[in-house]
């Protein structure tokens, strides 16, 4: 499901109406939970959450003239998505986001690589989608990036 939209509000106002409530509150979560330096923009068509080129001047390095990515929120066709790159780049992050999400909800996610797939809305647990977004700081989310990305 692609929603065209220039800004996060504009995504929200065309997200279908029963998932507006969720992605407000998901969207409000993660905004009031991520470290200070983060930004919220669009980003491949969602509301993304980035390192800005005032941080970090070499950006995306597929290609630099986009900021470096670090969270996403989507309404895809059957489920909402939190997209969190640092699950996918520190596997000790995603073990823990695994088991508390275990915790919570009493099942395993629906994750791919990066992508929690938030398919129940009556089940979301915005406590750990909070915490979740306030571990990592832009310039740790920095380091990790050049680590695994800039290296290779």
């Amino acid at each position: 499901m692609k929603i065209e939209a220039n800004s996060p509000d504009e995504y929200l106002e065309n997200v279908p109406e029963e998932r507006k409530e969720p992605m407000v509150k998901l969207r409000s979560v993660i905004k009031d939970n991520l470290p200070l330096g983060f930004e919220e923009t669009m980003s491949y068509g969602m509301i993304g959450y980035v390192v800005p080129h005032s941080i970090y001047p070499d950006g995306y390095h597929c290609d630099t003239s986009l900021p470096l990515p670090f969270m996403n929120l989507a309404s895809q066709k059957n489920y909402i998505a939190v997209y969190h790159l640092g699950i996918y780049a520190n596997n000790e992050m995603h073990t823990w986001f695994i088991n508390e999400f275990k915790k919570r909800t009493g099942k395993k996610p629906d994750m791919g690589k990066s992508c929690i797939r938030l398919k129940n809305i009556e089940t979301i647990p915005y406590d750990l989608i909070g915490n979740l977004s306030s571990k990592i700081t832009p310039q740790e989310w920095i380091a990790t990036y050049e680590n695994n990305v800039k290296k290779k």
